[in-house]
């Protein structure tokens, strides 16, 4: 039989656990994005030694498992004088492990495009910031989309790995409250049924919107 009554008297700490996560992770999305936006940048703009030096870090990061990344920061830095709390060290290990991922993502829709286009683009005379907002944006926001968000929901689940460094996370919430009612099977339950929600909504959010966008680009196309 199930303990409903674990599941209730859990339900405040698994609430701060889950508000934690969704702050966390909300950061880590928002860095990860913008460090991996620039590095795709980079890749295809900067010189050859930044390139190098970017594709080194890539292949080492996509080589590593989170986990390695997540003890590297919290327990070998120490060692240098460098001491981060656990949510610095967070944020820091899910932003600088799926920022390559974004990287290929953003860099391969972009070089995706016609080459006619920029070739366009340029005899027009547009801008950067014009090339970006009329013709770039516009075609590849829908294909990055989805292994966009993708990459969004494995940020999420991965984020449970950071109970292991006391980051005060939903797993981390689960594992205090299962010490508190001994209900081990109804509370993990409860978490899976969290996680299930919380990603089905941001999948379903970006099916949506990508919809959208595709339906007003061929829109725009036909004008």
């Amino acid at each position: 039989m199930m303990d409903w009554q674990a599941i209730i008297d859990a339900l405040p700490s698994l609430g701060e656990g889950m508000a934690a996560t969704l702050q966390l992770c909300a950061m880590a999305a928002i860095c990860s994005l913008l460090w991996g936006a620039l590095m795709a940048a980079a890749l295809m703009r900067a010189s050859r030694f930044w390139q190098r030096l970017l594709r080194v870090y890539s292949n080492i990061t996509l080589a590593l498992p989170l986990l390695v990344v997540i003890y590297l920061l919290y327990f070998v830095l120490p060692e240098y004088d460098i001491t981060l709390s656990s949510p610095v060290v967070g944020v820091l290990a899910l932003t600088l492990y799926y920022a390559p991922y974004i990287a290929q993502v953003i860099r391969a829709a972009i070089e995706a495009l016609p080459k006619g286009q920029w070739e366009a683009c340029r005899v027009l005379g547009l801008s950067r910031r014009e090339q970006l907002r009329d013709v770039v944006l516009p075609q590849t926001l829908p294909q990055m989309l989805s292994p966009l968000v993708g990459l969004m929901i494995g940020l999420i689940k991965d984020s449970a790995l950071l109970s292991i460094v006391s980051v005060q996370e939903f797993m981390y919430a689960a594992k205090q409250a299962i010490s508190e009612t001994y209900a081990p099977l109804e509370i993990y339950l409860t978490v899976a049924l969290c996680y299930w929600l919380l990603n089905s909504l941001l999948d379903w959010l970006a099916r949506h919107f990508e919809f959208r966008m595709t339906r007003y680009r061929r829109g725009m196309q036909h004008e």
